[in-house]
């Protein structure tokens, strides 16, 4: 058997990789913060839809902030002024994909109450 067979699939693996890693840089070049706050004030409409307080609920109760810990971009709040009971909470990375988050039916967790919603 030639030599260069027994190399194929390294090649074909490092092929693989170099996609991989080139779509993963392509999506972290082309991800705007609008992007996943749009997307995340959409995944609240929709949690707060399934905790049956629905009413009220708008896309504009969200409110985005830096991320504080390491690997956190993105701290989007959403909920009503005032009322931490019916606040969430989502923490996302720099491709946009959830880490962590609050909601009023975590358990063990409470709410940051730190930061200030800016009064608009």
């Amino acid at each position: 058997m030639p030599g260069w067979v027994w190399w194929m699939p390294l090649v074909g693996l490092v092929s693989l990789m170099a996609v991989h890693f080139f779509r993963l840089g392509w999506i972290a070049a082309n991800l705007t913060e609008g992007d996943v706050i749009a997307a995340y004030a959409q995944r609240y409409l929709k949690d707060r839809a399934r905790d049956g307080t629905a009413t009220g609920a708008r896309i504009s109760d969200c409110v985005a902030y830096p991320g504080e810990d390491a690997g956190i971009w993105l701290r989007i709040l959403c909920g009503p002024s005032g009322d931490p009971f019916r606040q969430y909470q989502y923490e996302v990375d720099r491709l946009g994909q959830f880490v962590r988050g609050w909601t009023p039916h975590s358990t063990g967790v409470a709410p940051d109450s730190g930061l200030r919603r800016p009064e608009t």
